[in-house]
């Protein structure tokens, strides 16, 4: 069973890729994982942009043994921390090292609780399953949330890891990138985008958040259901906000690069978790069952901003947009199409690095 349309299969309508080059973070699980088969699978040269070789490797060995045909695409692993902007700077400069062009980055790795790390007992780590069911603007939520007391720091830069993780190094990837997107864009025929996974938690967002400084950045939510689960919206309000403002520097530049906010859908990316008990599992799957895609259909709407020949086709009407699966245009919230907040978040970013020497 499911939620997606059946109009777009990657599977069936992705074209013929083996001239692209793909820069993926988070490549090796999940949505990720799902997106570099897809891509690959059409001849791709996929970059799996991830911080821990070993799991990059035996993903990458899963991909060969399921099967890269038809295309045959190479994937490849490029060592990306996202935990500190300085590394995500560094794998910038390898991957130009590496490669003289850049046809499309996707923004995918993502952290949803305050670490990064397995959690090696659930209630030793002081976590708390919560199942809530939440209605806002129309939809009908169904969450899954793995919380903990507080969020943690990045040890000098002072900001929370989900904020730098899914936001901050991912800004400073894409400027790093900048001038290979650019000289690749500037080739005939070329059709260069950026693809940023966020999710419609952004919805969840209430009262008037803003980007203005470091206490904007960390703040706690301490009264709220979950506090990571709302600093995890936050972060996603931040990845929409962040994508139309990119658009607009991009086109107010004459540059033809199209980037693309995906909703990739309520996907299963956690059950399979070890950190996760035998107990908590046997509460899950029931809610996983009826409510939660595959990874594998979850990364549909990727694959589709990442590569679609309608995209191709109609450069101008996916611009800036927001896309639910399965590439469906839709709309973000008021507060995400904020362009003064756009603007906060960006010149805060951009003074904080300044600060830091990036």
């Amino acid at each position: 069973m499911g939620i997606f349309s059946k109009a777009f299969n990657p599977v069936s309508d992705l074209p013929d890729l083996s001239d692209k080059v793909v820069l993926i973070t988070g490549g090796n699980a999940g949505i990720g994982y799902a997106t570099v088969k897809h891509l690959a699978r059409h001849g791709a040269k996929v970059y799996m942009a991830a911080r821990n070789q070993s799991k990059a490797e035996e993903a990458i060995a899963q991909l060969k043994e399921e099967g890269l045909g038809p295309g045959n695409g190479e994937v490849i692993w490029l060592e990306l921390d996202l935990k500190d902007p300085r590394n995500a700077k560094k794998a910038a400069e390898e991957f130009m090292k590496k490669e003289k062009r850049l046809d499309v980055l996707i923004h995918n790795a993502a952290m949803y609780a305050a670490h990064l790390e397995p959690i090696a007992d659930v209630f030793d780590a002081e976590m708390t399953l919560q199942i809530s069911r939440q209605f806002r603007d129309g939809i009908r939520w169904y969450v899954l949330v793995l919380s903990r007391k507080a969020p943690h720091l990045h040890e000098t830069a002072g900001v929370q890891e989900i904020m730098m993780v899914n936001v901050i190094s991912h800004m400073v990837l894409t400027r790093s990138l900048q001038p290979l997107l650019d000289q690749t864009a500037a080739e005939p025929n070329s059709d260069v985008r950026i693809v940023v996974v966020a999710s419609d938690g952004h919805r969840l967002v209430s009262g008037e958040p803003r980007y203005r400084n470091l206490d904007d950045f960390n703040a706690e939510f301490k009264n709220t259901l979950s506090p990571s689960f709302a600093r995890y919206c936050m972060s996603k309000l931040a990845n929409i906000l962040y994508a139309s403002e990119l658009q607009r520097h991009l086109t107010a530049a004459g540059s033809p690069i199209t980037v693309i906010t995906v909703h990739p859908g309520a996907v299963n990316t956690f059950s399979d978790r070890q950190s996760l008990s035998r107990f908590i599992k046997f509460l899950i799957m029931p809610i996983v069952y009826l409510f939660f895609e595959h990874p594998d259909k979850g990364a549909y709407t990727s694959a589709f901003a990442a590569a679609s020949e309608e995209v191709a086709k109609q450069r101008d009407k996916y611009k800036g947009t927001y896309l639910v699966p399965v590439g469906k245009m839709a709309e973000p919230t008021n507060m995400a199409r904020d362009e003064v907040l756009a603007k906060e978040l960006w010149d805060s970013v951009e003074k904080f690095l300044l600060e830091k020497g990036l």
